[in-house]
C-alpha cells in the first residue's frame, strides 16, 4: 500500500479527509462538520455571485426597454413628419393618393432592395462576407426608401417648370379678355376653361376659391404659396398693385408676360450650357463604384483582403464621403438661379 503524504491534506480544513480515504461505514462527527463547512462556503460563494448577476441582468433589461421605447418614439415622430411632408408633396402635384401609401411603397422598395442585394451578393461574389453584405444591403435599402419622395419632388419640379412656360400664354388670354371688356374674375374663368395643363388646373382651383367667397387677394396668395413660383409671384403682385392703385391692368400683364418670356429663354439657355456639368457630376459620382465592382470581378482575392482589412474599410468610407461631397459641389456649381 502506498503511503499517503502530508501534501494530500494541505489546504484542507481540519478534520476533512479526501473521499478516497473515507470508509464506507457511518460518518464521523468530523466528516459531518467538514460537510457543513463546505456547504456553508458554497452558499456564501453563491450569495456573493447572485446579487451582482441579478443587478447586471436588471440593468441590461431596463436599458433595453428604454432603448426600445426611444426607438418607438423616434419612429413615430419620423412617421408623422414623413406623412405630413408626403401629403404636401402629393397635393402639390395633384395626385389623389393617401400619404400612408407612399410610406408603404417606400418600405416595400427598401425591403425588396435589401433581400435582392443580399441574394445577388451571396450568389455572384466569390469572397462574400456577411458583414460587408449586410452593410451594402442596408445601404441599398436606405437609398430605395427615399426613391418615392425623390420621384414626387421631381414631378413637382417638372410641373412647376411647365407651369412657368404656360404662364405666358395664360397672361395673354387674361389680357385679351380684359381688352374685350371682361372683368378680372371672368378673365380668370377663361384661363380655367382652357385645356392647358397644369396652368388651367391651378387657375380652376383659384376660381373655385373665389366662388366660395374667398377674396381675390387671399386666393392669389393661396395659389402663390401652393405653387412656390417666382413668376406667378410677379403676376400676383402686379394684379394686386393694379387693383389697389387703379392702374391699367392690361398693360401691366403684357409687360409681366414679356418679362417671364425673357426669363424662360435665359433659364433654358443656362440649362443647356450646364448640361455637360450635370452629366459630369453623375459620371464622376458613379466611377468609384464601377471601378470597385470591376476590381472585385478581376481580382477577387486581392479585393477580398483589401475589404477585410481595417485600412480598406476606412479607405472605402473616405471614398464614399468624398464622392458624395464632390457630387454635391458640382451640382451646386451647375445650379444657376435666373
Amino acid at each position: 500500500m502506498k503511503r499517503i503524504g502530508s501534501s494530500a491534506f494541505t489546504n484542507r480544513p481540519e478534520g476533512c479527509l479526501p473521499s478516497s480515504t473515507r470508509s464506507n461505514g457511518p460518518r464521523s462527527p468530523a466528516t459531518s462538520a467538514c460537510s457543513i463547512r463546505k456547504s456553508g462556503r458554497s452558499r456564501e460563494m453563491l450569495n456573493n455571485s447572485f446579487w451582482p448577476s441579478l443587478f447586471a441582468f436588471c440593468s441590461v433589461f431596463f436599458a433595453t426597454l428604454v432603448l426600445i421605447e426611444f426607438g418607438i418614439y423616434v419612429a413615430g415622430r419620423y412617421r408623422e413628419r414623413f406623412l405630413e411632408e408626403a401629403g404636401t408633396e402629393l397635393d402639390d402635384v395633384l395626385i389623389q393618393m393617401p400619404a400612408g401609401r407612399v410610406l408603404d411603397i417606400s418600405l416595400g422598395l427598401a425591403t425588396a432592395g435589401v433581400i435582392a442585394t443580399a441574394i445577388l451578393l451571396s450568389t455572384q461574389v466569390e469572397s462574400f462576407s456577411w458583414k460587408w453584405g449586410a452593410l451594402v444591403a442596408f445601404g441599398v435599402g436606405a437609398v430605395l426608401f427615399m426613391v418615392p419622395r425623390i420621384i414626387l419632388r421631381y414631378l413637382k419640379k417638372r410641373r412647376l417648370r411647365k407651369f412657368n412656360i404656360q404662364l405666358e400664354e395664360a397672361l395673354g388670354i387674361i389680357s385679351s379678355s380684359l381688352k374685350a371688356g371682361f372683368s378680372i374674375n371672368q378673365a380668370l374663368d377663361e384661363v380655367a376653361g382652357q385645356n392647358i395643363h397644369p396652368v388651367s388646373v391651378e387657375f380652376r382651383l383659384l376660381t373655385q376659391e373665389i366662388r366660395l367667397g374667398v377674396p381675390l387677394e387671399q386666393a392669389l396668395e393661396n395659389m402663390n404659396s401652393r405653387l412656390g413660383s417666382d413668376d406667378f409671384e410677379l403676376v400676383a403682385t402686379a394684379v394686386l398693385t393694379a387693383r389697389q392703385t387703379g392702374g391699367e391692368l392690361t398693360g401691366t400683364l403684357e409687360r409681366v408676360a414679356a418679362l417671364i418670356r425673357e426669363r424662360v429663354k435665359i433659364a433654358n439657355k443656362v440649362r443647356a450650357l450646364t448640361a455637360v456639368g450635370r452629366l459630369q457630376a453623375i459620371i464622376i459620382a458613379a466611377m468609384p463604384f464601377f471601378l470597385l465592382y470591376m476590381m472585385t470581378r478581376v481580382s477577387p482575392e486581392l479585393m477580398g483582403e483589401f475589404l477585410h482589412s481595417f485600412a480598406g474599410v476606412m479607405a472605402v468610407i473616405l471614398v464614399v464621403i468624398l464622392d458624395l461631397l464632390g457630387f454635391l459641389w458640382i451640382r451646386k456649381i451647375t445650379t444657376i438661379e435666373v
